[in-house]
């Protein structure tokens, strides 16, 4: 603008006093004025607006627009955001980091009107929001940030001045410091926390004491810092700046603001539209005479049609109202090399993150250097033992464990450093009635520690309180029992290898074919034959299967041995092939099993899987009070697993045990059986060979570390994990503190020699079957000795009779004929013929 020179005019007003600021801008004008510039307060703005209107001199603001202000004023201007696209960034940062929990905490009841559109949010982004207010007038909020703390509130948006953020932030870091040590041994500047300030200024503000605090902190910026123009025009007000006054309290030294870099803005785009206009000319303007400026309209117009980019980017105006649209947000965020822009929101397309954020988000595995992490974990062997020394051990040299090796690979990948301390009650974390926690669980919620390094499993209501990386090891529940003692062989044990139904169904079987047999070979004629082949015409025939014989065929072929009875018709050779067959499968069946059963010593177990357990109640039976093990059943809806918790409920003070170790000794001195994790069961199993597990497992689950819910180390620690998963560390890790001394083998190889106690049960048979015989063999001598002597006398009376009768008929040679005849026909008593 050649041969121009601006002018200005500065006057300072009370804020609250609408006259005094209609009084002064009419002093202005009277002056020739082109422009208004401000107030910023909503109670002045109104006068000075309606006195623009009735002279048509165009009225600029550059701060954020109050609702009161009428929307159709024609001669308003207004380079700040609209407040309610300001409102749409915040509720789209807010679902961008997926926060289900947020307390806003605002300065002045402006605040209100500008979270408009994020307090309408829970509806539909099932969001939680709590508001709080600071007390006005006061700055000393520190009253209120302890009702934060103790509430557990991570999630805070401050809606204030640059002036009190930075007095918050200093309240937050260092005042707090000596306070919170009464709640936890940890501040709000931790990781834990996310701090998001609506104020356009947070870049501005010297946030370096908080950049390696590990704090999320994220804000807005309106100046482009990365245009070259803006940067140098930014770069001579610094320097003009360092050779003035000290900036404000919380300031770095030098830094533009964004009051500043919208009035640069506002008086760039005057400047422009002074020079696009011709034959322009400034008249003095009396708010008495409520005479117009004629260029006022016409400026106006090319103050709305022209689009330009400044300090806080590309500027264009609405025609109807005014108001500033179509411009860019940076979201940025505080690192420990800084604040960076992470993402780029537009008042028209949305959220757009930057590249350099998407590689951020890909490298999860960045160095955690500088940062030092609490570890709580539990002592629980092999995962976290205290190491016996002769020297005094401290700090983390007095813990050995799987946890502990586990702990020193993640340091490695990560770069981490960590302090390692025990559990204060000894618990892994439950759930009681009032919904509280306790345990490693309950110091992870408090955020008294980092990390959970332990036999922790993940449960459904633990991931809802806490979060936890993938698991670093796969499990299940189990029982821990006494190792069963081996059966005593009986004598009889020869019959084990066929239950006693087979034995039944074998002996029906074979009376069953034994008379089958004897009555086929009755039926059939070529079962009959002539005992005295060299007489044919004798009408004598004879039938070898009896009764007894049937049965003595069907046991012969039974034992293997067979007997001298062969059939001879095809009916009766069926019957017979068929029962070889059978008893060919029965026998080699037998003798297959035989070995096993004999050589093989049995285990004699009282219970042998969980349904066994529920059904008696001679063994107790529990587990770890508070531990997942006992959650499991609690929760559980199999009717098997609640039988057992009602078990274990009704005798909470003998079924439930306190730990491990005092569960194991239960188990060891007591009928007692203990429910828990496998892979703790086959460690105590490798170690004492009086213990085994019964039964496979009663559910899959996995340990995992866990972390405070919304915790930055979790998706580093689980790619860790992962990483040590594919190198194969996890596995030789367990097998380095698993593998013990081992049991001896309870089975050789090699067959054992069968004793006396093994097979004495067929002497037993042997000795029985002979004592049988002779006792048989007894009655059968006696049974014939009888049957001899009827015969003998019958013969003799026989022998008397006819005796007799020869001597009445006188003795003639024919009577001894006749007797002599009868007695060669060989048809005396007793002979079995036919």
């Amino acid at each position: 603008m050649p041969n121009t020179t601006l002018t200005y005019d500065i006057q300072r007003i009370n804020l609250y006093d609408g006259f005094e600021a209609s009084r002064r801008v009419c002093d202005q004008l009277a002056l020739g004025v082109v422009a208004v510039f401000g107030p910023s307060h909503s109670s002045s703005v109104s006068a000075v607006q309606s006195i623009c209107n009735a002279l048509e001199v165009p009225h600029i603001q550059t701060r954020w627009k109050h609702p009161s202000v009428d929307n159709k004023d024609t001669f308003f201007i207004n380079l700040y955001p609209e407040y309610t696209a300001i409102a749409r960034a915040i509720l789209d940062v807010v679902t961008f980091f997926k926060w289900r929990k947020l307390t806003v905490v605002y300065e002045d009841s402006t605040g209100l009107m500008r979270m408009q559109e994020l307090i309408k949010a829970p509806a539909k982004f099932n969001l939680k929001i709590k508001i709080r207010q600071l007390i006005p007038g006061n700055q000393d909020a520190r009253p209120l940030l302890k009702e934060l703390k103790k509430d557990k509130e991570f999630f805070i948006l401050f809606d204030c001045s640059y002036r009190m953020a930075a007095e918050l932030l200093k309240q937050i870091s260092f005042t707090f410091l000596s306070v919170m040590l009464q709640l936890s041994s940890m501040g709000m500047m931790t990781e834990y926390y996310h701090f998001f300030f609506t104020t356009l200024d947070l870049f501005a503000l010297d946030l370096e004491p908080y950049r390696y605090s590990g704090v999320n902190m994220t804000g807005f910026r309106l100046l482009n810092i990365d245009d070259p123009f803006v940067s140098s025009t930014m770069d001579k007000w610094a320097m003009e700046r360092l050779q003035g006054p000290k900036p404000e309290s919380g300031l770095m030294d030098g830094v533009m603001t964004t009051d500043a870099a919208l009035m640069y803005d506002a008086v760039f785009m005057v400047a422009v539209a002074s020079q696009r206009a011709t034959q322009m000319t400034v008249s003095s303007l009396q708010c008495h005479r409520h005479k117009p400026w004629r260029f006022g309209p016409r400026f106006m117009n090319l103050f709305k049609e022209a689009q330009w980019d400044g300090l806080t980017g590309h500027i264009v105006l609405n025609k109807t109202d005014g108001l500033r649209k179509d411009f860019d947000l940076d979201i940025i965020s505080l690192k420990e090399d800084g604040t960076a822009r992470i993402a780029v929101w537009n008042s028209y397309r949305g959220m757009n993150l930057t590249e350099s954020h998407r590689e951020k988000n890909n490298n999860v595995t960045d160095s955690l250097a500088n940062r030092t992490l609490i570890v709580t974990t539990i002592q629980e062997n092999p995962y976290v033992m205290v190491k016996k020394s002769d020297k005094e051990l401290v700090g983390n040299d007095r813990y050995e464990g799987y946890c502990l090796d586990l702990l020193k690979e993640l340091s490695n990948i990560l770069g981490f450093t960590y302090e390692v301390r025990l559990v204060a009650d000894g618990k892994y974390g439950a759930q009681n009635d009032k919904g509280e926690w306790n345990g490693m669980v309950r110091e992870l919620i408090d955020h008294v520690a980092d990390l959970a390094v332990a036999p922790l499993t993940i449960t459904y209501v633990r991931e809802k309180v806490i979060d936890f990386s993938k698991p670093f090891m796969t499990l299940g529940i189990s029982i821990l029992y006494r190792k069963p003692n081996g059966t005593n062989p009986g004598v009889f044990s020869f019959l084990n290898p066929l239950s006693p139904d087979i034995w039944m169904y074998v002996l029906l079987a074979c009376t069953g074919v034994s008379c089958v047999l004897f009555v086929i070979a009755r039926f059939t004629p070529y079962e009959w034959y002539n005992p005295h082949p060299c007489n044919p015409s004798s009408t004598l025939i004879q039938n070898n299967f009896t009764l007894l014989n049937s049965f003595w065929f069907g046991i012969g072929a039974l034992m293997r041995q067979g007997s001298e009875l062969m059939p001879k018709a095809l009916s009766t050779r069926i019957v017979g092939g068929i029962w070889w067959f059978f008893t060919l499968i029965i026998i080699s069946s037998y003798t297959a099993n035989l070995a096993a059963f004999l050589t093989v010593e049995r285990m004699d177990a009282p219970i042998d899987s969980a349904d066994d357990l529920a059904k008696q109640t001679r063994i107790e039976y529990g587990a770890v009070r508070d531990g997942s093990t006992m959650t499991f059943f609690k929760k559980s809806k199999i009717s098997t697993y609640e039988k057992m918790w009602a078990f274990m409920s009704s005798r909470k003070n003998t079924a439930l045990v306190k730990n491990n170790r005092e569960g194991i000794t239960r188990v060891l001195t007591t009928d007692y059986a203990m429910l828990m994790e496998s892979t703790s069961i086959e460690y105590i199993s490798q170690r004492n060979c009086n213990l085994t597990q019964i039964g496979g497992l009663i559910d899959s689950k996995g340990y995992g570390v866990g972390t405070p819910i919304g915790s930055p180390y979790r998706d580093k620690v689980t790619i860790a994990i992962l990483q040590l998963q594919e190198e194969g560390k996890l596995h030789m890790m367990k097998e380095k503190w698993w593998r013990g001394n081992g049991c001896p083998e309870e089975d050789n190889k090699e067959a054992n020699a069968l004793g006396v106690e093994n097979i004495g049960g067929i002497f037993i048979v042997l000795a029985a079957g002979l004592v049988l015989s002779v006792f048989v063999a007894i009655g059968e001598f006696i049974y014939k000795a009888r049957r001899n002597a009827d015969i003998e006398e019958a013969f003799c009376f026989f022998y008397g009779v006819q005796s007799r009768q020869s001597q009445r008929r006188g003795s003639t040679s024919s009577s001894g004929t006749s007797l002599s005849t009868d007695l060669e026909s060989g048809k005396l008593l007793g002979d079995d013929t036919e």
